[in-house]
């Protein structure tokens, strides 16, 4: 149950000059979802802060989920406490500490009760690249939401369920809008990654696809070379998101169209026409990011560019490769009065061990569901073990 409280205007101050002038909306969280995360663990930790003085609440993209009636998965907590004084506390009170490498962003791992909590010290960020930022810590929680990227992760959640939002991220997660925080070109300037973001949270949170802010659309067009400086490894686990989520074709129609292809390794002769038909043909199939991907592809040569800016796991590139090279083959191979022949007769031949699991994508990419039925049930029926577990696995998505 949500129940609205009351908002209010910030203002004075150092902060409030500075700040983006914005009404702080509170209300009352109470959920299964959110009564779900109380474990012995976070009990235990929420107690610690508590006696110390140290405000802690849950935030970002968690406080998204739980708006959404969905259980994180992961749980991110931030506080007014530096990670000097994190260490000091978790050290008086006998904790465990994992993972030092985040303490000079402000982030200090615990664990307790055999659960890891990952908490950050809120910050302002001083100097940024596009890349990476250099950060000052500050106890002023408007101010941390206000560095982050969009309004629906910029909200804090309240152990005693409190909701804290300043940049209207609760109407925009209920109206299915993805806004960024303040000025879509400053926020992507920060860091050009959240281009990809943008993306990626417009095919999770939006009902429709179509509907963009025009600021929003000219802010990316005019930053998309930005990504030329961001490792491939990071915009392919946003790409790699963006594939298997919702309006999958829109968004990869307005990636070519403001100009971000280039920089993130997809090729410029690519054939959306094939991509439009293959993102119809998996729908409900589960398929693999680079089964869909593929699609764009006209050459092997496009995965192997693709390899060489992105970083893909060798599975991911040689999963590409099978599919530019045999989707039509097998498809012309094909007898109408045994349609599995071909693809039979491949698995049969190949001395690769995961030719089952190309096959298995190629036919879903085929948009064939009922050769997958098929093939499925003949595979069932003689025991095949295609990677094991692995088949069972792509039985129970499809």
């Amino acid at each position: 149950m949500l129940r609205c409280l009351h908002p209010w205007r910030l203002s004075g101050g150092r902060a409030g000059l500075r700040l983006l002038q914005r009404h702080l909306f509170t209300m009352k969280v109470q959920s299964p979802e959110f009564q779900s995360l109380f474990t012995e663990g976070l009990r235990s930790l929420t107690e610690l802060f508590a006696k110390e003085n140290h405000e802690l609440r849950i935030a970002g993209g968690a406080v998204r989920d739980l708006l959404s009636g969905v259980k994180p998965q992961d749980v991110d907590f931030a506080t007014t406490a530096t990670p000097e004084q994190m260490k000091g506390l978790f050290q008086a009170a006998g904790v465990r500490m994992i993972n030092n490498k985040g303490e000079k962003h402000g982030t200090v791992t615990a664990r307790l009760q055999n659960e890891n909590f990952e908490i950050t010290t809120l910050r302002i960020d001083v100097v940024t690249d596009g890349r990476h930022a250099e950060v000052e810590f500050t106890t002023d929680w408007q101010q941390d939401a206000e560095r982050r990227d969009l309004t629906v992760n910029s909200m804090f959640l309240g152990f005693d369920g409190t909701l804290y939002d300043y940049f209207n991220g609760y109407e925009d997660l209920k109206n299915k809008k993805v806004r960024f925080v303040g000025h879509a070109k400053k926020r992507i300037q920060e860091d050009y990654l959240r281009i990809l973001r943008y993306f990626r949270f417009y095919g999770r949170i939006v009902d429709k696809p179509g509907d963009h802010d025009p600021e929003t659309l000219e802010a990316i067009a005019e930053n998309a070379k930005g990504l030329g400086g961001i490792s491939g490894e990071r915009i392919w686990v946003e790409l790699k998101k963006i594939l298997v989520g919702n309006h999958v074709s829109h968004l990869v129609h307005l990636i070519y169209d403001l100009d971000v292809a280039p920089y993130i390794g997809l090729p410029a002769n690519a054939s959306l026409e094939e991509f439009d038909k293959v993102s119809r043909n998996v729908e409900g199939l589960s398929p693999k990011p680079m089964t869909l991907l593929a699609s764009l592809f006209k050459v092997q040569d496009d995965v192997t560019k693709l390899d060489l800016r992105l970083k893909i796991s060798k599975e991911e590139k040689n999963l590409g490769l099978f599919l530019v090279k045999y989707r039509n083959d097998l498809t012309k191979a094909t007898d109408s009065a045994e349609p599995l022949k071909p693809y039979q007769d491949f698995i049969i031949d190949s001395r690769e061990p995961d030719a089952a699991a190309r096959v298995w994508e190629l036919l879903k990419y085929q948009g064939q569901p009922d050769l997958l039925r098929q093939l499925r049930d003949q595979w069932k029926k003689s025991g095949y073990q295609m990677e094991k577990d692995e088949l069972l696995s792509h039985i129970k998505k499809s």
